[in-house]
């Protein structure tokens, strides 16, 4: 069985994650509500996501969770590639949510990631 990491990863629009503030829970993305679970990624996965999903996004936010406190509705399924990716079947909790950060693009238009988030 493999080692499933203890932080998992959620790339927000700015909107959305401000009106889960507010709520005090993270209800999902559109694409999120559309499948039926709320779509996270490991550190390794944090690339490809941004590249498939975010490509247009001049601006994000960026949130570090900690899987351990998301219980039985976190699975790990098989998605892009055959890779098993995070899937919560339920709303993001607060309590699970260690840090998040805006992230933007730098002069050269690649993201800047805050190194600390994926040690």
């Amino acid at each position: 069985m493999n080692e499933r990491p203890d932080t998992i990863f959620k790339i927000a629009e700015p909107a959305d994650w401000g009106a889960a503030l507010v709520a005090g829970h993270y209800t999902g993305a559109p694409v999120d509500k559309a499948d039926g679970f709320i779509h996270f990624s490991t550190a390794d996965q944090l690339a490809g996501t941004l590249f498939k999903h975010f490509a247009d996004a001049t601006r994000l936010v960026f949130v570090a969770i900690d899987a351990r406190g998301l219980g039985p509705a976190l699975k790990w399924e098989k998605s892009r590639g055959g890779e098993d990716f995070p899937h919560l079947y339920a709303d993001l909790p607060m309590s699970a949510v260690r840090e998040a950060h805006i992230l933007s693009r730098g002069e050269d238009g690649d993201w800047t990631f805050p190194g600390e988030f994926l040690r």
